[in-house]
């Protein structure tokens, strides 16, 4: 499912102290100031630019664009069946021997210090399948330190029960979704085939979600994994339908070509056709013309009644032309509903 982002300044001003700045953080990167060593799983698949199995619509509206994909869409999320990205249990075990960071931690998702360990087990572990936007939080100075980033796909990150990324797992720090910044400047280096255009925002679905439907990059193949699973009851399916099939207009389709289109004009042609040859004994005053007088007078030839009217009659030439303004002139197509609008992710 595509969705449109707004992306406001929190009254707060929490996330937007570094000025506009967004760091670009590569999938195996820990980056600065990381809460714990990786938990990332080794076997997770390689970093590499993937799209969910419909395409996210961009904005083109406002300064900042950026796209928004529902935290349910199926393929958002991929991974290897059977195995975690994230090994939950030791994130639990590093933050609990460091009661500061832990601390910290629980500060940045609203919880109790002592929640953290539960909270961290109800969470799903998947890697990204596109460059994602967040509000990353290193530890410094015995606090968690808030700054905008951008995930690389490929990336391993736990997500809660909405979907949304809440822990990173190669420095294990506590993730947010992101907030606006001013005239945000990019820092740090940029990975091979990286689009800012491309960058996208996670928004929380609107249930909770009760199965991740993810998939393989490396094998193509589909599995759905119940949330706050590790791997465990993780099980093959289909891949999911595109809603472009499901519809007979693809989204962005103006207008849609199995509309009224095709039926309008051609019913009206027939009616034409059959009002044209003078039905309307209002519009044929002579009465010569009438096909229905099998003899006609001595100074009719009977043969051509036209050449005869053209010359001195008016109403002979108001005859051809009721037809004319019934016309079954095609309407216009363009009528189809405009694609669906997006707005700016500022």
């Amino acid at each position: 499912m595509v969705l449109v982002v707004v992306l406001t300044r929190p009254e707060g001003g929490g996330g937007t102290k570094e000025g506009g700045e967004v760091f670009l953080q590569a999938a195996g990167e820990s980056g600065p100031d990381p809460f714990t060593d990786s938990t990332a799983n080794d076997d997770a698949p390689e970093p590499g630019t993937a799209s969910p199995s419909v395409a996210p619509s961009p904005s083109k509206t406002g300064t900042q664009v950026t796209r928004g994909v529902d935290g349910a869409a199926p393929g958002l999320y991929g991974g290897t069946q059977k195995i975690a990205s994230c090994d939950v249990e030791q994130q639990v075990k590093v933050l609990q021997g460091a009661p500061e960071k832990n601390r910290a931690f629980a500060s940045v998702q609203d919880i109790e210090p002592s929640a953290v360990p539960g909270y961290l087990r109800g969470l799903t572990p998947v890697t990204l399948r596109m460059d994602t936007r967040v509000t990353n939080h290193g530890f410094r100075d015995g606090e968690a330190d808030a700054y905008q980033a951008v995930l690389q796909a490929g990336t391993a990150v736990l997500v809660d029960d909405r979907g949304v990324p809440r822990v990173r797992c190669a420095c294990g720090n506590p993730l947010l979704p992101p907030v606006a910044q001013e005239d945000p400047q990019q820092k740090g280096k940029a990975w091979p085939g990286y689009r800012a255009s491309d960058v996208v925002v996670v928004q929380p679905s609107e249930q909770p979600v009760k199965e991740f439907v993810m998939v393989d990059p490396e094998n193509g193949d589909w599995f759905k994994r119940p949330a706050g699973d590790t791997g465990d009851g993780d099980k093959k399916t289909d891949p999911p339908k595109k809603d472009a099939s499901e519809s007979p207009c693809p989204p962005g389709s103006d207008p849609c070509p199995t509309s009224s289109g095709d039926t309008t004009p051609s019913e009206p042609a027939p009616d034409d056709r059959t009002s044209q040859p003078g039905e309307d004994p209002a519009t044929s005053e002579p009465p010569p013309d009438d096909p229905a007088t099998p003899e006609p007078p001595p100074d009719d030839p009977g043969t051509e009644p036209a050449p005869e009217d053209p010359p001195g009659s008016p109403d002979s030439q108001s005859a051809p032309q009721p037809p004319a303004p019934d016309t079954g002139a095609p309407q216009e197509p363009g009528a189809g509903i405009p694609p669906p609008g997006a707005t700016a992710f500022g």
